[in-house]
């Protein structure tokens, strides 16, 4: 046998070293995967792929989420924002917003937080923190330089950002797109339940402007001078999709997870049960007013943080209760209390006439019915 002693290995026409020796005989190298396999969990984006909706696939108000943990968020102005079945080659569904109205609002952009937890590998406020790479896909409808950051969520108010920007060359074209994310040694990071890390896409112009990219900086706008601004571009489209946050300063190929562990991961920060006519959601007891019953669920994974609150379809016949009959509710259904791991929700049936201590079923009352919890970053 023989032994192959080199300090690295680079291909011919490349410009850096693919695996680089040390001399303790550990190597460092940049891998690539074909078809996305292999590499598990490098990937700190949740539901990057956009193939999770759980609220639905096309909303036009503020603060909408097209896909699971990623939100339009916009001061003035309008956009729709929808999950489409429109996607580079090995992606199915991709996040689309579109221009509805002009606004001259300081903060138009698409939002997608870390929680600080899942950015313990970083290292970042302190000495050793590593060097970080985004890659997405885009396409957008107009051409030109558009603003992205990577926000530090822990420092309230003004935000530590590292301000980049990408350029859509071809309209109406998907194009992959990487930032290389030199690591901050200093500022405070959030390593708990709470925000630590944000991916911002800008969708505007009016806000921050900086003409120093790439470097990290104490600012509360994510804008990059002369970037294009959508919301003054009548029907203008931006869709993306791909998007990978991971350790290193080469871009992996995008990390695919099955449906099922992807909504998963997505239901420890908001969970929606749709119903249907006559179909169970939980069960509950009557209280002795002959007015309120409390159901319980147990959530499939623990939340981020307790609930405060229920979504619902804000229409009381969407919502029945049944001991040996079934009674439509004469009320929608009400949050009571929670803990990270369930909740009890009232389902109010004015003179329902069952007595205290009855157990039920808390049921839809038709296809619109749903119950939703949040505990979003």
């Amino acid at each position: 046998m023989s032994t192959l002693k080199v300090d690295a290995i680079r291909h011919n026409n490349a410009t850096s070293d693919a695996i680089t020796m040390a001399s303790d005989g550990t190597c460092t190298a940049k891998i690539t995967s074909i078809g996305g396999g292999g590499l598990s969990h490098r990937n700190l984006v949740i539901n990057g792929a956009m193939n999770v909706a759980q609220r639905g696939v096309s909303f036009t108000a503020n603060g909408s989420y097209g896909a699971d943990r990623f939100k339009t968020a916009f001061g003035a102005g309008g956009f729709n924002t929808q999950q489409v079945a429109d996607a580079p080659a090995g992606f199915k569904n991709s996040i689309k917003v579109t221009q509805t109205s002009y606004g001259s609002a300081s903060y138009k952009m698409i939002e997608h937080y870390i929680e600080g937890n899942n950015i313990i590998s970083l290292g970042y406020g302190a000495a050793g923190a590593k060097t970080a790479t985004l890659s997405f896909f885009v396409k957008g409808s107009v051409t030109g330089t558009y603003g992205v950051t990577i926000q530090n969520a822990a420092t309230g108010g003004s935000r530590v950002c590292y301000v980049s920007s990408y350029t859509i060359n071809s309209a109406n074209t998907w194009e992959y797109k990487t930032v290389t994310v030199t690591p901050p040694t200093t500022y405070t990071w959030y390593t708990d339940t709470q925000r630590g890390l944000g991916i911002i896409f800008s969708l505007g112009s009016t806000g921050y402007s900086t003409s120093t990219l790439n470097q990290w900086q104490v600012a509360n706008k994510f804008d990059v001078t002369g970037a294009v601004d959508l919301s003054n571009n009548s029907g203008a489209t931006l869709q993306i999709t791909g998007v990978q946050y991971e350790v290193g300063d080469t871009a992996t190929s995008f990390e695919h997870h099955g449906f099922g562990e992807e909504l998963t991961r997505c239901y420890r920060y908001y969970y929606r049960m749709n119903g249907d006519n006559n179909k169970t959601y939980m069960i509950g007891m009557s209280d002795n007013d002959n007015v309120n019953i409390y159901g319980f669920l147990h959530f499939p994974v623990p939340m981020r943080t307790a609930p405060t609150a229920v979504e619902q379809s804000g229409d009381a016949s969407h919502y029945k209760v049944r001991r040996d009959t079934t009674q439509t509710c004469t009320a929608v259904p009400a949050f009571t209390d929670a803990m990270p791991f369930y909740a009890r929700v009232n389902f109010p049936r004015s003179g329902h006439g069952w007595g205290t201590g009855q157990m039920l079923w808390c049921q839809g009352g038709s296809s619109s019915s749903y119950l939703g919890f949040s505990a979003e970053l």
